[in-house]
């Protein structure tokens, strides 16, 4: 294509990106006018509709992660296994919306870790909450990762056979950051709600778009697909058991599997009841709807549109690895990350191409802005007013929310170019390390979470705080976690990747247990250990009631 070509095509598709960014940061300073409370800034004054929350609700799960990460499933391992997980989330729903949402809107919580002072004392909330702080800050930095792969992607069309650094994924992480943090600390959860409602429809036409794209490109169509993938394992449920292998060496072949219906069933269930249960982010966005019974409809139908959504990704990934296949590019990246990207930048039409960019940027967004939001109100809820300023007014409260919201942001810009440097250096799918970040500590909340609800006189405030401690370190050990530390090289000149490896005094026959069990085995622990020990003070009694 003729340069002169090539950037007026650019121009076309930046010029969308544009309108796109600058009607999305509009949204968020025209929600910051109603702003005049921290209830306002943190919940909405309950009174977004379901519907809007719905969307919200949508649009954070359906990251970035899953924009680009779940077509780079789709593309690596030619199934649809990845979304029988989505089972697990339904059931995850149903219990969530009849034990957490009702005790929440009946006090009154800004952040949901003041359920735990009411129920324990200060201690567990303290414990609950900086975990959430720390978790989700990585969790998120880790998502926003994928912000400098489409960059990247971007350079590389641009500047073809130009040296990609870290320096090139930085500045990509930086741009998305920003705008995300401009909007958030403006307008609060209102701007967050009401621009993840258009990141949702933007995601969604962009993902459909893409598949009828990618499948007219394959000559023959369905025929060619079918070709191309004889012999392959499509199924979405899969066991991972292997019958003709002993019965323990088929259980550690299972407990090692990510994608199977058993890991679905419990795993994910138990997962998704911490993610979407004691997670301030999820559960902030539900809480802004007018009543429990609204709150409830929102997750629950959320629940049930995970698994077409996920289905389109998954498809997008298996129809790239045929176009692929049919029409290899010498051009195509090395890391399953960016493939879909790659597509996306080089073989879309333009103009098209800038709204399906501009949609990759909606899911990094959609749920940075929530996460932004939700640290930054238990970061005030649960320390800066108890601790550090109790007497202060509502608007200092406020003000000090937006300076966490951009401190918070500036914190996640680190974790982002960390996670580019190990992505990487090791070419793993960003789904396992984003969701395994969340499972090593979340057991431990949805383990304190579930006593309190559960019990009426069990759960001692100090004792909470080693049991989360003790079902953090359950996880690391018992699933064999390893740390990536540095590189080192050899006397040969080889490359040597060193880690921090827990569990090395266990058996070798002992499984590494895939992430999607992590919340189960930390929540077992902390649970277990934790209903050993009465209430020493008359607190709040358990169950669910209504608002």
């Amino acid at each position: 294509m003729h340069p002169a070509q090539t950037w007026f095509n650019l121009a076309v598709d930046g010029a969308v990106i544009l309108v796109y960014f600058v009607g999305i940061v509009g949204i968020g300073l025209h929600a910051a006018r109603k702003n005049t409370s921290l209830k306002d800034f943190s919940l909405g004054g309950h009174s977004i509709p379901w519907w809007a929350v719905l969307a919200s609700i949508i649009a954070a799960e359906t990251s970035a992660v899953t924009f680009l990460g779940a077509p780079a499933e789709g593309f690596k391992t030619r199934s649809y296994a990845y979304a029988q997980l989505a089972i697990g989330t339904i059931i995850a729903r149903v219990i969530i919306a009849w034990l957490f949402i009702a005790p929440y809107y009946r006090y009154k919580v800004e952040s949901i870790y003041e359920f735990l002072t009411l129920r324990f004392g200060e201690r567990t909330k303290n414990m609950a909450s900086g975990i959430f702080l720390a978790t989700r800050v990585l969790g998120i930095g880790v998502r926003l990762y994928l912000g400098g792969v489409i960059m990247v992607v971007v350079y590389r069309y641009l500047f073809p056979g130009s040296e990609i650094t870290i320096w090139t994924y930085f500045w990509g992480i930086v741009f998305v950051t920003f705008v995300t943090t401009l909007y958030t600390t403006a307008g609060g959860i209102k701007a967050v709600v009401w621009t993840d409602l258009i990141q949702a429809c933007l995601m969604m036409g962009a993902i459909l778009f893409s598949i009828v794209a990618v499948f007219n490109d394959i000559p023959g169509g369905m025929r060619t697909v079918h070709e191309q993938l004889a012999g392959q394992n499509l199924s979405m449920f899969q066991t991972g058991w292997d019958s003709a292998k002993p019965f323990g060496e088929a259980l550690r072949g299972l407990l090692e599997s990510e994608y199977t219906i058993f890991a679905a069933l419990v795993g994910i269930t138990f997962f998704t009841m911490a993610t979407h249960g004691t997670d301030q982010d999820m559960v902030q966005r539900m809480l802004t709807a007018e009543n429990t019974a609204k709150s409830r409809l929102s997750l629950i139908l959320s629940g049930f549109a995970d698994i077409p959504i996920v289905l389109s990704f998954l498809t997008v990934g298996i129809l790239l690895y045929v176009r692929y296949q049919i029409h290899p590019d010498a051009s195509l990246p090395s890391e399953d990350n960016e493939i879909f990207a790659h597509y996306i930048v080089n073989e879309m039409p333009v103009g098209i191409r800038g709204l399906i960019v501009a949609g990759v940027f909606a899911t990094m967004m959609g749920s940075t802005s929530a996460a932004l939001n939700a640290l930054a109100t238990s970061f005030i809820k649960d320390f800066y007013q108890p601790y550090i300023r109790p007497s202060g007014t509502d608007r200092q409260a406020v003000t000090a929310a937006r300076w966490a919201t951009s401190v918070f942001g500036v914190l996640m810009i680190v974790v982002a170019t960390v996670a580019a440097y190990t992505v990487l250096h090791t070419n793993i799918t960003i789904i396992p390390l984003a969701l395994g970040i969340l499972g090593y500590s979340y057991g431990s909340l949805l383990g304190v979470f579930l006593l309190g609800v559960l019990t009426r006189g069990r759960g001692d405030d100090r004792a909470n705080v080693l049991a989360m401690i003790f079902g953090i370190l359950a996880v690391l050990v018992l699933c064999k976690i390893q740390i990536p530390l540095w590189e080192s090289v050899d006397s040969a000149g080889n490359v040597v990747k060193q880690s921090f490896r827990f569990g090395l005094l266990l058996p070798s026959w002992w499984p590494a247990i895939a992430w999607p069990y992590y919340v189960f085995i930390g929540c077992l622990v902390t649970f277990g250990f934790s209903i050993l020990f009465p209430s020493t003070a008359a607190r709040l009694p358990a169950g669910t009631g209504e608002s």
